[in-house]
């Protein structure tokens, strides 16, 4: 399992704030080194010129009273002065380290080879051996402090923070500039997803993104056209043929003598108008239709009159729903497609019923038909899809597979959902559930009828 965040912008602030944090380290580390080096050479530096002025006081120095002059010129020195006869070797060596070897290169330059050094750790003093006037002598000098954290000036650590603060902000604000476009690419996909065209996304910005972009819209534009060539396909096509049928209708009606044929023909003309009927709806985009508010009872109890009239069996039972954003002509579409499915497909009686269920208003529509396979339920939502052989043998042939497909989309336009649910005792319950307030966003694109 990864740690790593799983959003690009999360993966590219942590990218930015690992390499300015390292950038930090190494700038501090470097100081910190260079600092060292510098303090050294200037203790050094400092060391060669006491020992030089210290060589020459002891040159003249008197030797009857060697150790009151060693002592004062040890006073005025800061150093401790042994005479080598009297102790021939002070400390201990000073370790291969690289600023102690070059400390000691530089001493032995400056004071001659016979110069040497020597480490007394527990008083951290370090001894040098050098000859005044022929005699040998250890002079020994306090170490330089070890350098702590808090030896860093406080400026600098200032303008460290300062710089840091500053990085990280440039870091978000740069990790946000790259991940924005992805965000807005992502959502309108999903959009395109949902049914909906969005706006064309910017062509601007790093060339990789600009370039995506750009393709997705060619997408975008040509899914439009592809809709609109489609509409104009079915429209065409729809208009076309109801104009040889009702001409067809009109022959039989006015020359037939065998009453049953006649009736069978009209009956199968009817089926393939009726058929049109519903290409045209599935073509038909009811997106640029505005939201109404309007209560759904009487547009239900309008399409069930119309059922009653004709002298089939659907009845309805109306909730009192208050009136909720639809548009009309779609939902009168939504519910005459669902009563024709059980009427086709179902057995009567078929009960239209509406409900307020918390926040959402719910219509169901119930036959007592052979049912559905609840596996065949998606599937039969898609278009020209035809439900299994015992529904499809229902009287007035199969219909074109478009029934349900026009209540999904409808549904889906107006922000809700549609179900189909076996009912209890038998036959098919298709459920649909609006929100009783407006949809957060409903989707533009989704045609109510196509």
């Amino acid at each position: 399992m990864t740690l790593l965040p799983r959003s690009l912008f999360g993966r590219l602030a942590l990218l930015l704030l690992a390499v300015v944090a390292i950038a930090l380290a190494a700038t501090i580390l470097f100081f910190r080194q260079d600092r060292a080096e510098l303090l050294a050479r200037q203790f050094g530096d400092t060391k060669i010129v006491q020992l030089q002025t210290l060589r020459a006081a002891l040159d003249g120095a008197d030797a009857p009273g060697q150790r009151e002059t060693l002592a004062r010129i040890g006073r005025q020195y800061g150093a401790r002065i042994i005479p080598e006869s009297e102790r021939p070797q002070v400390g201990l060596p000073v370790g291969p380290t690289p600023g102690m070897m070059e400390l000691e290169a530089r001493l032995r330059e400056a004071l001659g080879p016979a110069t040497e050094l020597r480490i007394a750790p527990g008083r951290r003093l370090l001894f040098v051996r050098l000859d005044a006037d022929g005699v040998g002598y250890w002079v020994g000098f306090p170490l330089p402090p070890r350098p702590q954290a808090e030896d860093i000036p406080s400026r600098a650590a200032i303008w460290s923070a300062t710089l840091a603060l500053v990085l990280v902000a440039a870091a978000f604000a740069f990790a946000r500039y790259l991940a924005r476009p992805l965000r807005e690419l992502d959502a309108a996909v999903g959009r395109v997803g949902r049914g909906e065209m969005p706006p064309p996304l910017p062509e601007q910005g790093p060339s990789e993104i600009a370039h995506v972009n750009r393709g997705f819209n060619r997408m975008v534009a040509q899914l439009k056209q592809t809709e609109q060539d489609r509409a104009l396909l079915l429209a065409g096509v729809s208009h076309d043929l109801r104009t040889p049928l009702a001409r067809m209708r009109l022959a039989v009606e006015m020359g037939g003598r065998d009453e049953a044929l006649k009736a069978a023909m009209v009956d199968d003309i009817e089926e393939m108008d009726r058929i049109i009927g519903q290409f045209l709806d599935f073509a038909r985009g009811d997106h640029a239709t505005a939201f109404e508010r309007c209560a759904p009872d009487p547009l239900v109890a309008a399409v069930v009159d119309r059922y009653t009239r004709a002298g089939s069996e659907v009845r309805f039972a109306g909730g009192g729903v208050p009136a909720l954003p639809l548009k009309p002509t779609a939902f009168t579409r939504l519910v005459t497609n669902l009563v024709d499915n059980a009427l086709k497909y179902g057995a009567p009686p078929v009960d239209v019923s509406s409900r307020v269920d918390g926040d959402r208003f719910v219509l169901e529509v119930a036959d007592r038909g052979p049912g559905i396979d609840p596996a065949d339920v998606v599937r039969l939502k898609q278009p020209f899809t035809r439900a299994n052989a015992a529904r499809s043998s229902a009287p007035g042939g199969a219909g074109a597979g478009l029934g349900l497909a026009i209540v999904e989309r409808i549904a889906r336009m107006h922000g809700g959902t549609f179900d189909v649910l076996p009912r209890d005792g038998g036959g098919t319950l298709a459920r649909v559930a609006l929100p009783l307030a407006a949809a957060a966003s409903p989707p533009t694109g989704a045609a109510a009828g196509g």
